[in-house]
């Protein structure tokens, strides 16, 4: 079972910034894709950023040139670093781990973007 644990969500200003990290267990977290979605109220699960194992990057496009993934094998762990946020950012961020043909969930960690 390979547990996936989110940190560093918070409130934060319209403009301001935030990083998001995710630790994955296991010694094959190199070979996993990562994935961070994102859920607003009433909203269904949506993706926002992937990384494949090999670094290749994939963005959904309301936060291309906002957002940045990136993963730090050495420390199993995978970031989203957030820059220019808005309001319409407000969501609880999940982080995904996949390892086909299984897949593993965090708990989330709430962003809220206000003034």
């Amino acid at each position: 079972q390979v547990q996936v644990v989110e940190s560093g969500g918070g409130l934060v200003q319209p403009g301001g910034s935030l990083r998001l990290s995710c630790a994955a267990s296991g010694s094959l977290f190199s070979l996993y894709f990562m994935g961070w979605y994102r859920q607003a109220p009433g909203k269904q699960r949506v993706l926002v950023a992937d990384i494949t194992s090999g670094g290749d990057t994939n963005y959904q496009d309301s936060v291309k040139g906002r957002f940045t993934i990136s993963r730090d094998n050495a420390k199993n762990t995978v970031y989203l670093e957030m820059n220019s946020l808005k309001p319409e950012d407000t969501a609880v961020y999940y982080c995904n781990a996949r390892l086909a043909p299984r897949d593993y969930w965090g708990q989330g960690t709430q962003v809220t973007v206000s003034s």
